[in-house]
């Protein structure tokens, strides 16, 4: 990852800074800081950063607000990082523009594998990349046809347009809301029970084990993400 990737980390504890910033710049990134939301604001205005890693509860204002404000007038990617773990207040969050969610504690290996994910697939939306492959999965956007090692796989339009959906945001958790609203209107976008129901015929026809996926994965109460290409070839 080149050194020129600029993220600005947003967070009111000093010490997560001083943890956070060697590790990004280690991997690659370029690291800028903000103790607050006006600092975060005035800095995304300045030099509006490549991603934004935003923590919830700032001493100034609510870092729901401060996403609001950066949505108001840019796409880039935003993980929200935060130790509240109410999974309303995570479903409002994605459903209002963040694109990712990590819980303090974290690892700073996972926040760095959501991070390249989130950068990856902003560059993809961006482009023209048509071909989703994943392990042994392959979902052709342009052909509408999806192939599991090589075979062709035998989905519902419903079906096809779920997985469609999930590939095109790969890496990326998307709410049940989200993807019920896209996918089937928003008279059906609260029920989730519906697509708990095509989801689980998804995996049994793209997972090699349907009880223990490693494609199609379920955030609890929240929604569900298509593995990433690299994570997935990594737990295949």
């Amino acid at each position: 990852m080149p050194a020129s990737r600029y993220i600005l980390v947003v967070d009111d504890e000093p010490q997560i800074h001083r943890f956070l910033r060697p590790t990004l710049v280690a991997a690659g990134f370029t690291v800028e800081s903000a103790l607050s939301g006006a600092q975060a604001l005035e800095k995304f205005r300045d030099a509006t950063p490549e991603l934004v890693v935003l923590d919830l509860g700032l001493t100034d204002m609510e870092g729901a607000n401060v996403l609001a404000a950066m949505r108001a007038t840019s796409t880039v990617p935003v993980i929200i990082l935060s130790a509240r773990d109410s999974e309303s207040e995570k479903v409002a969050l994605l459903n209002a523009g963040a694109d990712d969610y990590v819980s303090k504690p974290f690892g700073v290996g996972e926040l760095i594998a959501r991070i390249n994910t989130a950068l990856r697939h902003a560059v993809a939306s961006a482009g023209t990349t048509a071909v989703f492959q994943a392990g042994d999965l392959m979902v052709d956007t342009l052909a509408h046809r999806v192939t599991l090692r090589g075979e062709p796989v035998k989905l519902t339009p419903r079906e096809y347009d779920v997985l469609h959906l999930l590939a095109r945001h790969a890496g990326r958790l998307l709410t049940h809301q989200h993807i019920l609203r896209e996918v089937w209107g928003q008279n059906q976008a609260d029920n989730a029970p519906y697509l708990r129901v095509f989801v689980s015929r998804l995996r049994q026809k793209i997972e090699a084990d349907a009880a223990q996926p490693r494609l199609l994965l379920t955030e609890s109460g929240v929604g569900y993400r298509l593995a990433a290409p690299s994570t997935a070839a990594a737990q295949g």
